[in-house]
């Protein structure tokens, strides 16, 4: 390489660096005022940074000061970011992993709890959503295949946001709780399905549907929990074992409960491939970080490890740029007459009536108190980002119009903002303490 050639070369490197570092500065600043600013009226500091996500996009910050706009999130490509996010999103998913106590549906009501309401809270809402596409089609998104429109607005309408619940559920100290396990398990259920519907209708609309390939990736997903059940988790429990979390630091007192580097370097490790995994079976690389949480859910001094050294960084740094990085694809501005908003209602109302109603029902069908049916019914309603993602992929292959994108971002919005107050109502009437606002 010439000297000129390798002068270009190191300025464009230099050039993306400065951009990138000047997005994760604004992200990083503006996901913790959104943060504060949610916390202090009562919401989850999740819903703040999601609002502040979309506050960044087009929707406000594009609008009001366009020149900036392009000038901080445009002068170069977007891939840092995305890059940054998704990494970020799969440490996510195995921090909650942790979090929960999967032991309580040793229980055979909790079990049947978990399947009444997974399978009620995506049949019923996949439903509505079905309805609601084909027939609005011609007119919402003229020019599409009334079908895969229809099949895709049923399948954001049957997902649960299992990032952002799990986030709630850890605020709120309820991830041990039964309560907890039951919403956490179901949502889970309803994600990898989502998932498994996602590749269905994208394979449809891409006219390369095959029954033999779709059965093979289901009978590949059920081999990936087996093999991580009872291959990874002995050998990942082996291996921390052997390592007995190292000596403490000088000056500290000695004995278990320090994540080593070379046990951090494995743990890691670990969570890439398993992500690594899930992807290339087709159910998003997110769940296999998920998976690897799970089976490490009762290593209780890694865990507390695991929170204490890398826990908040994830939650400060990685988790706004998910957010920002979404936010920047969505235009509120695009319902623009009366006609429009109220579609937009309708759908909110659809959405929400199919979650919430059918896991109300589902929950008190499995035995479970009012209240109870209640809380489940306000989790599961749960969608914010992981909603995103399914429309997304919809608006890119040109199946949803911008307005019907559009409609379902606030709908993913509506369905987060409400959860907490939910929550805090809630979670008392069945004996749990919540945790004081602001």
């Amino acid at each position: 390489m010439s000297a000129p050639a390798h002068a270009l070369a190191v300025h464009q490197t230099e050039l993306l660096l400065f951009f990138t570092l000047l997005q994760l500065t604004v992200i990083v600043l503006a996901g913790r005022f959104g943060g504060e600013i949610a916390h202090r009226v009562g919401q989850s500091p999740a819903v703040g940074e999601i609002i502040v996500g979309i506050l960044l996009g087009p929707s406000l910050f594009g609008l009001l000061a366009p020149d900036l706009f392009q000038y901080v999130f445009r002068s170069t490509p977007p891939a840092p970011m995305q890059m940054l996010s998704q990494i970020g999103l799969i440490l996510l998913m195995f921090q909650i992993g942790l979090e929960f106590d999967f032991a309580h549906l040793v229980e055979r009501q909790n079990r049947r709890a978990v399947t009444y309401i997974a399978s009620a809270s995506m049949l019923v809402p996949f439903g509505l959503g079905f309805v609601f596409g084909y027939t609005t089609a011609p007119l919402l998104s003229p020019g599409v295949d009334p079908l895969t429109t229809a099949l895709f607005i049923a399948t954001a309408f049957s997902i649960t946001a299992l990032p952002i619940l799990g986030r709630m559920m850890i605020e709120f100290k309820i991830t041990r709780l039964p309560i907890g396990v039951i919403a956490i398990s179901a949502a889970a259920i309803n994600d990898v399905v989502g998932w498994l519907l996602l590749a269905l209708v994208t394979a449809l609309t891409l006219a390369e549907f095959s029954a033999t390939a779709f059965a093979l990736k289901v009978a590949l997903v059920a081999g990936f929990f087996v093999c991580w059940w009872f291959v990874v988790r002995p050998l990942m429990k082996r291996i921390i074992r052997a390592s007995q979390f190292g000596p403490a630091p000088t000056g500290e007192k000695a004995g278990r409960g320090k994540l080593t580097h070379n046990l951090l370097g494995i743990v890691l490790a670990g969570i890439f491939i398993s992500a690594m995994t899930t992807y290339q079976i087709g159910i998003f690389a997110i769940f296999g970080g998920f998976m690897m949480g799970v089976i490490l859910h009762d290593e209780h001094e890694l865990i507390e490890a695991w929170k204490e050294r890398i826990g908040h960084f994830v939650m400060v740094f990685f988790l706004p740029i998910f957010f920002t990085y979404t936010g920047l694809r969505t235009n509120v501005g695009s319902l623009g007459t009366a006609a429009d908003w109220g579609w937009c209602l309708l759908l909110i109302s659809l959405a929400t009536l199919g979650k919430f109603g059918a896991s109300y029902l589902a929950a008190r069908w499995a035995g479970m108190s009012h209240h109870e049916g209640k809380l489940i019914g306000i989790m599961m309603n749960t969608r914010a980002l992981m909603e995103l993602i399914v429309i997304n992929v919809g608006f890119d292959l040109g199946v949803i119009s911008q307005k019907v994108f559009t409609m379902l971002v606030l709908m993913a919005i509506f369905s987060t903002v409400i959860t907490t107050p939910g929550l805090r109502r809630w979670l008392p009437k069945i004996g749990v303490t919540v945790p004081a606002r602001g």
